[in-house]
């Protein structure tokens, strides 16, 4: 089904859309659609501190968002672009459980496979995938050793006499941002000739009257993906216009709002008009991140003809900065509040407890790991260090995932830094190892989860060669023995980083990054931030 977005189109008018031969145009009648989504919930089970969004305030407008719809004559369709698992301890310690969960009571229809499913086991998947009542989707992960589909493909779904196709896809970078050790048996294929067959797979069984594909790829303005893996536009462009009439993505943890030239919307705050990105014929719709919105499209399909009629981005109790709410206070359902009460109480528990304190907040944004050395990181590598007596350490900045205010630091802040229960590992290299491992890690650019966080070593960059390279304040030395402290993920290659789990030198303890960090802040706190 082909999608035409015309020039005058504007937000929240009636985007006439040409159709293609295989839509059945003999049905008349039209029928209307309504698609719900949200993205990279990453544990956001229960509200903020400050009452923010909460699954359990999410099922009170969506089933508001529902009956709504259902009163116009609307079909509803509510998606998922993946990433459920990492960011909250008391979700991280549950495995998700009251994530996946919540997300069955409110009545998700698919969701895409994110690259942060697969931070565990993926026996812990196979539990998340048992868990939900609807299909966890990726076309283009396959198995190494004969090429079939390792997850769902797609679904077929009918809405009240609509039949939707829905496929879903995962970021190629999931084979170098998710633990090699967890991976190694998966292959993550590029996605547009898969989508393809897919598709057409589908068509062949059903006569298919909206194509959906939930993605877990990221949204880049104008495919400008940098670094990145391609994303959604990519996609979207690579495609035979109406391969695919609509994108709900996640990944790059946006809301995607663009003007009328499809340029980034500068404008865009909570409680603003969204107009969303349009590529090809395709729709693409992303719902920034943890469930802080529920994004709603409206869809008329007529005679094969489809037309957006609205679009938004629905905060859910988002708050200004006085600490007014954006748009008027959602009650709770009290039924999924309840149910995932025992949970945050479980978490609360094993959380609280104070491991020590520091002077200073220690930044660990995204905008700061990624992008220069930080304090946080100097805290962490000295602790990892430590634990494994090495002369100095790395640790990628993507492995940093949240700062630590001042004060009192509990077991949770550190888990909130350190998701991923990484074990901390030793590398004995000569000095003519070390420099070529180091000419390669010390050069990955900024704005990527690679970047490089170091302590105890200094360095210079210059016309692409690493020079007056110092280990412990002396010169390196290519005749000299030096050791290292690194986490397991980069070990074995998380983040692109070079494969070490197989040097001759390597050598792994049983201490997890949290540990570790924890022991160091009992043992020496209070930690004087200036003193780092």
């Amino acid at each position: 089904m082909r999608i035409t977005l015309f020039a005058s189109c504007l937000l929240l008018s009636a985007c006439n859309l040409l159709p293609t031969s295989s839509d059945n145009t003999s049905e008349s009648k039209a029928k209307y659609l309504t698609v719900l989504h949200t993205n990279d919930h990453h544990g956001r089970f229960w509200h903020n501190e400050d009452g923010e969004y909460g699954m359990a305030a999410r099922k009170t407008l969506i089933d508001e968002l529902r009956l709504t719809a259902a009163n116009k004559g609307h079909r509803v369709l509510l998606l998922s672009g993946g990433d459920i698992n990492t960011g909250i301890p008391e979700s991280d310690l549950q495995k998700a459980e009251p994530d996946f969960k919540g997300m069955s009571l409110i009545g998700y229809d698919a969701m895409a496979i994110g690259n942060h499913e697969f931070d565990n086991p993926l026996s812990i998947l196979d539990k998340q995938i048992a868990w939900s009542n609807f299909p966890l989707l990726s076309a283009n992960i396959l198995n190494k050793d004969d090429h079939s589909h390792a997850y769902q493909p797609y679904t077929i779904i009918n809405k009240g006499g609509l039949t939707i196709g829905i496929v879903g896809l995962t970021t190629v970078d999931t084979a170098k941002i998710a633990n090699p050790t967890y991976i190694g048996e998966l292959d993550f294929v590029e996605p547009s000739a898969i989508t393809k067959q897919v598709v057409d797979e589908i068509r062949a069984k059903q006569n298919i009257d909206v194509m959906i594909a939930v993605t877990h790829m990221g949204h880049y303005h104008d495919g400008k993906y940098g670094i990145n893996a391609p994303g959604d536009v990519t996609l979207a462009r690579a495609l035979t216009p109406g391969t695919l009439d609509i994108i709900i993505g996640g990944h790059s943890q946006e809301p995607i709002c663009v003007t009328d030239t499809g340029a980034e919307d500068p404008h865009f705050a909570p409680g603003k008009s969204c107009q969303p990105d349009q590529q090809n014929g395709t729709w693409i719709m992303q719902a920034h991140e943890w469930g802080k919105y529920v994004g709603k499209a409206e869809f008329k399909i007529e005679n094969g003809q489809k037309s957006l009629l609205s679009y938004e981005l629905i905060p859910v109790n988002l708050k200004k900065a006085d600490g007014n709410y954006v748009q008027s206070h959602i009650k709770p359902d009290k039924k999924l509040q309840d149910f995932l009460q025992p949970y945050q109480s479980i978490g609360e528990k094993q959380l609280a407890k104070t491991v020590g304190s520091i002077d200073k907040y220690l930044d660990g944004g995204r905008n700061t790991v990624r992008f220069k050395q930080s304090k946080l990181a100097d805290l962490i590598i000295k602790a990892q260090m430590a634990a494994v007596n090495a002369d100095f350490g790395l640790i990628s900045g993507g492995g940093i995932r949240h700062s630590i205010k001042a004060g009192d630091v509990s077991y949770k802040d550190v888990l909130k830094v350190h998701p991923f229960k990484n074990r901390i590992t030793k590398i004995t290299f000569t000095g003519e190892q070390l420099y070529q491992y180091l000419n390669v890690v010390t050069q990955f650019p900024a704005d990527s989860g690679a970047y490089l966080q170091y302590y105890g070593i200094t360095f210079d960059i210059e016309s692409g060669k690493l020079v007056n390279l110092k280990i412990k304040g002396e010169a390196f030395q290519a005749d000299s023995t030096y050791t290292m402290s690194i986490n397991s993920y980069n070990a074995a290659g998380g983040d692109g980083y070079p494969l070490l789990n197989k040097h001759s030198g390597f050598a792994s303890s049983d201490l997890t990054d949290s540990e570790v960090l924890i022991n160091y802040l009992q043992n020496h706190s209070p930690i004087k931030v200036d003193q780092l």
